[in-house]
Protein backbone atom coordinates (compact mmCIF):
# COMPACT_ATOMS: atom_id res chain seq x y z
CA UNK A 1 0.00 0.00 0.00
CA UNK A 2 1.05 3.37 -0.96
CA UNK A 3 0.21 6.18 1.67
CA UNK A 4 -0.44 9.74 0.02
CA UNK A 5 -0.66 12.72 1.70
CA UNK A 6 -2.02 15.47 -0.06
CA UNK A 7 -1.55 19.72 0.08
CA UNK A 8 -4.51 21.32 -2.38
CA UNK A 9 -6.01 24.83 -1.30
CA UNK A 10 -8.93 24.07 -3.83
CA UNK A 11 -11.26 22.06 -1.89
CA UNK A 12 -12.76 20.40 -4.65
CA UNK A 13 -9.34 19.57 -6.43
CA UNK A 14 -8.25 18.29 -3.07
CA UNK A 15 -11.06 15.91 -2.60
CA UNK A 16 -10.84 14.53 -6.25
CA UNK A 17 -8.10 13.52 -5.77
CA UNK A 18 -8.04 11.97 -2.11
CA UNK A 19 -11.28 10.27 -3.99
CA UNK A 20 -9.07 9.15 -7.30
CA UNK A 21 -6.18 7.76 -4.52
CA UNK A 22 -8.44 5.67 -2.20
CA UNK A 23 -10.70 4.31 -5.31
CA UNK A 24 -7.15 2.86 -6.62
CA UNK A 25 -6.27 -0.48 -5.62
CA UNK A 26 -2.53 -0.45 -3.97
CA UNK A 27 -3.34 3.20 -2.65
CA UNK A 28 -4.44 5.28 0.09
CA UNK A 29 -5.04 8.95 1.45
CA UNK A 30 -4.08 9.03 4.91
CA UNK A 31 -4.57 12.93 5.12
CA UNK A 32 -5.36 16.03 2.80
CA UNK A 33 -4.70 19.59 3.74
CA UNK A 34 -5.16 23.14 2.69
CA UNK A 35 -2.52 24.28 3.48
CA UNK A 36 1.75 23.63 4.61
CA UNK A 37 1.25 24.82 8.21
CA UNK A 38 -1.73 22.11 8.84
CA UNK A 39 0.12 19.41 7.19
CA UNK A 40 3.59 20.29 9.06
CA UNK A 41 1.72 19.74 12.31
CA UNK A 42 0.59 16.03 11.03
CA UNK A 43 3.23 14.67 8.72
CA UNK A 44 5.38 13.16 11.52
CA UNK A 45 2.65 11.16 12.40
CA UNK A 46 1.24 10.18 9.79
CA UNK A 47 4.66 9.25 7.91
CA UNK A 48 3.44 9.07 4.23
CA UNK A 49 5.25 7.46 1.47
CA UNK A 50 4.08 10.48 -0.97
CA UNK A 51 3.21 13.75 -0.53
CA UNK A 52 1.31 15.51 -3.54
CA UNK A 53 2.38 18.88 -2.96
CA UNK A 54 0.70 22.27 -5.31
CA UNK A 55 2.89 25.35 -4.96
CA UNK A 56 0.65 28.22 -4.61
CA UNK A 57 -0.98 28.25 -1.48
CA UNK A 58 -2.02 30.30 1.18
CA UNK A 59 0.23 31.10 3.75
CA UNK A 60 3.33 29.20 3.28
CA UNK A 61 4.09 28.24 -0.61
CA UNK A 62 4.39 24.78 -1.48
CA UNK A 63 8.46 24.89 -2.27
CA UNK A 64 9.03 26.36 1.18
CA UNK A 65 6.67 23.65 2.14
CA UNK A 66 9.27 21.10 0.35
CA UNK A 67 11.96 22.07 2.15
CA UNK A 68 10.87 22.44 5.53
CA UNK A 69 9.44 18.43 5.06
CA UNK A 70 12.84 17.38 3.49
CA UNK A 71 14.46 18.14 7.05
CA UNK A 72 11.88 16.83 8.87
CA UNK A 73 11.27 13.34 6.79
CA UNK A 74 14.72 13.38 4.75
CA UNK A 75 13.57 10.36 2.52
CA UNK A 76 9.94 11.51 1.90
CA UNK A 77 9.13 11.42 -1.75
CA UNK A 78 7.60 14.56 -2.56
CA UNK A 79 5.82 15.44 -6.08
CA UNK A 80 4.60 18.85 -7.06
CA UNK A 81 1.18 18.88 -8.21
CA UNK A 82 0.39 22.38 -9.60
CA UNK A 83 -0.84 24.81 -12.66
CA UNK A 84 2.68 26.62 -12.70
CA UNK A 85 5.28 25.80 -15.29
CA UNK A 86 7.40 28.36 -15.16
CA UNK A 87 11.15 27.38 -15.37
CA UNK A 88 12.46 28.75 -12.30
CA UNK A 89 9.50 27.11 -10.43
CA UNK A 90 10.22 23.72 -11.76
CA UNK A 91 13.57 24.41 -10.24
CA UNK A 92 13.05 25.74 -7.34
CA UNK A 93 10.74 22.91 -6.22
CA UNK A 94 13.52 20.63 -7.87
CA UNK A 95 15.99 21.81 -5.97
CA UNK A 96 14.53 22.34 -2.56
CA UNK A 97 13.77 18.54 -3.33
CA UNK A 98 10.52 17.68 -5.07
CA UNK A 99 10.88 14.24 -6.64
CA UNK A 100 9.21 15.09 -9.84
CA UNK A 101 6.82 17.50 -11.02
CA UNK A 102 3.16 17.31 -12.85
CA UNK A 103 0.69 19.74 -13.73
CA UNK A 104 -2.73 18.96 -12.78
CA UNK A 105 -3.91 18.34 -16.28
CA UNK A 106 -2.24 15.13 -16.22
CA UNK A 107 -4.80 12.22 -16.66
CA UNK A 108 -5.85 10.40 -13.70
CA UNK A 109 -4.19 7.18 -14.58
CA UNK A 110 -1.03 8.87 -15.50
CA UNK A 111 -0.97 11.03 -11.93
CA UNK A 112 -1.36 6.96 -10.40
CA UNK A 113 1.79 5.99 -12.48
CA UNK A 114 3.74 8.87 -11.27
CA UNK A 115 2.94 8.16 -7.68
CA UNK A 116 3.98 4.39 -7.55
CA UNK A 117 7.11 5.44 -9.77
CA UNK A 118 7.96 8.13 -7.39
CA UNK A 119 7.56 5.43 -4.54
CA UNK A 120 10.08 3.03 -6.69
CA UNK A 121 12.35 5.80 -6.57
CA UNK A 122 11.91 7.41 -10.01
CA UNK A 123 11.84 11.22 -10.86
CA UNK A 124 8.00 11.33 -12.64
CA UNK A 125 7.51 14.38 -14.92
CA UNK A 126 4.45 15.72 -17.27
CA UNK A 127 5.86 15.12 -20.41
CA UNK A 128 6.15 19.06 -21.39
CA UNK A 129 7.75 19.88 -18.22
CA UNK A 130 10.42 16.92 -18.92
CA UNK A 131 11.18 18.45 -22.27
CA UNK A 132 11.80 22.20 -20.30
CA UNK A 133 14.28 20.48 -18.47
CA UNK A 134 15.99 18.69 -21.53
CA UNK A 135 15.68 22.24 -23.48
CA UNK A 136 17.68 23.85 -20.84
CA UNK A 137 20.26 21.16 -20.28
CA UNK A 138 20.91 21.00 -24.29
CA UNK A 139 20.47 24.42 -25.39
CA UNK A 140 22.54 26.39 -21.75
CA UNK A 141 25.47 27.81 -23.54
CA UNK A 142 27.90 28.29 -20.06
CA UNK A 143 30.91 25.60 -19.17
CA UNK A 144 30.70 24.04 -16.14
CA UNK A 145 32.59 25.28 -13.02
CA UNK A 146 34.51 22.34 -13.00
CA UNK A 147 34.30 20.49 -16.44
CA UNK A 148 36.11 17.53 -14.54
CA UNK A 149 33.66 17.11 -11.43
CA UNK A 150 32.71 14.31 -12.50
CA UNK A 151 33.64 10.94 -14.50
CA UNK A 152 32.46 10.34 -17.85
CA UNK A 153 29.86 7.46 -16.39
CA UNK A 154 28.49 9.61 -13.86
CA UNK A 155 27.73 11.88 -16.49
CA UNK A 156 25.98 9.06 -18.45
CA UNK A 157 23.68 8.43 -15.37
CA UNK A 158 23.08 11.81 -14.64
CA UNK A 159 21.86 12.36 -18.30
CA UNK A 160 19.52 9.42 -17.68
CA UNK A 161 18.40 10.98 -14.45
CA UNK A 162 17.29 13.72 -15.91
CA UNK A 163 15.20 11.64 -18.14
CA UNK A 164 13.55 11.00 -15.32
CA UNK A 165 14.42 7.00 -15.36
CA UNK A 166 13.83 4.63 -12.46
CA UNK A 167 17.80 2.62 -11.72
CA UNK A 168 16.61 -0.13 -12.97
CA UNK A 169 15.70 1.49 -16.59
CA UNK A 170 19.24 3.64 -15.93
CA UNK A 171 20.75 0.01 -15.62
CA UNK A 172 19.28 -1.50 -19.08
CA UNK A 173 20.05 1.80 -20.73
CA UNK A 174 23.43 1.59 -19.65
CA UNK A 175 24.45 -2.37 -19.52
CA UNK A 176 25.42 -1.87 -16.07
CA UNK A 177 24.17 -3.27 -12.77
CA UNK A 178 21.07 -1.58 -10.27
CA UNK A 179 24.42 -1.85 -7.51
CA UNK A 180 26.78 0.00 -9.94
CA UNK A 181 24.04 2.89 -10.98
CA UNK A 182 23.82 3.08 -6.83
CA UNK A 183 27.31 3.25 -6.75
CA UNK A 184 27.49 6.16 -9.08
CA UNK A 185 24.98 7.94 -7.51
CA UNK A 186 26.17 7.98 -3.83
CA UNK A 187 29.56 9.25 -5.34
CA UNK A 188 27.35 12.00 -7.73
CA UNK A 189 25.63 12.85 -4.09
CA UNK A 190 28.95 13.54 -2.70
CA UNK A 191 30.70 15.10 -5.37
CA UNK A 192 27.36 17.76 -5.67
CA UNK A 193 26.96 17.78 -1.77
CA UNK A 194 23.11 17.22 -2.78
CA UNK A 195 20.83 14.34 -0.48
CA UNK A 196 18.15 13.52 -3.51
CA UNK A 197 17.62 12.38 -6.72
CA UNK A 198 16.32 15.55 -8.04
CA UNK A 199 18.80 18.15 -6.33
CA UNK A 200 21.35 16.48 -8.41
CA UNK A 201 19.90 16.34 -11.36
CA UNK A 202 18.94 20.44 -10.79
CA UNK A 203 22.27 21.53 -9.73
CA UNK A 204 24.27 19.55 -12.34
CA UNK A 205 22.03 21.19 -14.93
CA UNK A 206 22.28 24.39 -13.67
CA UNK A 207 26.01 24.24 -12.84
CA UNK A 208 26.76 22.78 -16.58
CA UNK A 209 28.06 19.78 -15.16
CA UNK A 210 27.19 17.51 -17.82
Amino acid sequence: MIDVVIVEDNKIINDSLSSLINRAEGFSCIGSFLDCEGMLKKIEGLKPDIVLMDIKLPGMNGIDGVTVLKRLLPDLNILMLTVHEENDLIFDALCAGACGYLVKKTHPERLLEAIQEAHEGGAPMSSHIARKVTLFFQNRNRLAEDATLLTDREKDVLKELIKGKTYYAIALTLNISKDTVRFHIKRIYKKLHVHSQAEAVAKAIKKGYV
